[in-house]
């Protein structure tokens, strides 16, 4: 039986930015750069400011000198190549024809390849499929960010024991509390322990109802509050992302059912993770459950209300990444990493969402990192 041979990929991106050029390579560069891969042998182009570190750095077989290859193709053109001529030069001179590209190749560039005779393909998402099964070394990176994430919520929380309610605000070392204050509190904490925090969401009230919503302004008392952290390790590169919602005093009766339904279907979704199961089936489950409980999901007073998101995501080096436990089947594999994260949003009462982080096992499944789902902060 004949083996079969790898796809010739390329890419074209900063690695800051762009997880399948770091997971290909272990190496950050800021600005963008080719990656060639051939036979299974990796290629990292580089100019002379990132060469030298880049050999020293970058998990390739192979670094080249983009001004090195410059000087060897102008001198048997006669002419300065630019750079996406460059690097068709360099094709041809491999025998390359067919080349594999990820969905965020530059549009402009993969048309001046076709037009170089270069048959194109693009992949999937992610470009590496061995990004959704994960090693061990990132099942601990993500569960050491998911703690830190867990860790620096209970910083929230600390702020909301140690806070009054007088009338309808909430006092904080003798100021109104607000949103802004209450992510210092917790994006101050995930930067002083190696993690990166960005967008991360405190929203109270009717600002929950919206599940993207950042929050801002004051934090009122007897309202729900969503706290939702998703930073990057700096070090490693990987993400965690927790979600909990409390309320600084006391709840009324329609949130504390609204609560304790998102918080037992969440547990029960989390006892249904293992290989071999449907995320549909965690999912359509979920949904099923609410509306046997009355939590009704569609247009109400002209916006979607209840619950009219996924269960989950997959998570990495990317915050949102394959797999997904959703509507759409998914059969969930051992080494999987997902969130499972139902809510309950209904403007007059406020958002629930409550969000861990769980590792596919092949007979259950492992909860990362850890923090206390309470409904009420006295």
């Amino acid at each position: 039986m004949s083996k079969k041979i790898p796809p010739t990929r390329l890419i074209y991106a900063d690695s800051e930015s762009d997880s399948n050029l770091y997971y290909a390579t272990q190496f950050l560069v800021p600005d963008p750069v080719f990656y060639l891969e051939h036979y299974g042998k990796k290629t990292l182009f580089l100019s002379d400011l990132e060469l030298d570190r880049g050999k020293k750095e970058a998990l390739v077989n192979k670094v080249v000198s983009l001004s090195a290859l410059e000087k060897q193709f102008s001198k048997a053109t006669g002419k300065k190549p630019k750079l996406v001529e460059l690097m068709a030069l360099y094709l041809k001179k491999l025998r390359v024809r067919k080349l594999l590209l990820p969905q965020t190749f530059p549009a402009a560039l993969a048309f001046a390849l076709k037009k170089r005779s270069f048959k194109i393909e693009f992949g999937p998402d992610p470009f590496y499929e061995s990004r959704m099964l994960k090693t061990d070394f990132e099942k601990k990176s993500i569960a050491r960010a998911q703690t830190l994430t867990g860790l620096a919520i209970q910083e929230a929380y600390k702020v909301l024991r140690a806070s009054k309610i007088r009338g309808n605000r909430i006092y904080y070392q003798g100021k109104p509390l607000t949103s802004e204050r209450l992510k210092d509190v917790i994006q101050i904490y995930l930067l002083e322990n190696g993690c990166l925090a960005q967008n991360t969401i405190v929203a109270c009230g009717n600002q929950g109802v919206d599940p993207h919503c950042r929050g801002s302004g004051l934090i009122y008392p007897n309202l729900p509050i969503i706290f939702d952290v998703f930073p990057r390790h700096i070090q490693s590169r990987y993400h965690g992302d927790m979600t909990r919602t409390v309320v600084k005093g006391h709840a009324s009766e329609k949130l504390k059912k609204q609560w304790y339904a998102v918080c037992h279907a969440q547990e029960k979704a989390i006892t249904q993770v293992k290989a071999g199961m449907d995320g549909k089936k965690i999912h359509d489950g979920i949904m099923q459950n609410f509306e046997a409980q009355g939590f009704k999901t569609g247009k109400l007073k002209g916006r979607m209300q209840g619950f009219f998101h996924s269960t989950g995501h997959g998570i990495g080096l990317d915050i949102h990444e394959p797999p997904r436990v959703s509507p759409k089947s998914h059969i969930l594999r051992e080494a999987e990493v997902v969130t499972i994260e139902p809510g309950l949003y209904y403007h007059g009462i406020g958002g629930v969402r409550i969000e861990d982080i769980v590792y596919v096992k092949k007979n259950g499944r492992e909860v990362l990192g850890a923090c206390p789902k309470i409904l009420e902060i006295p």
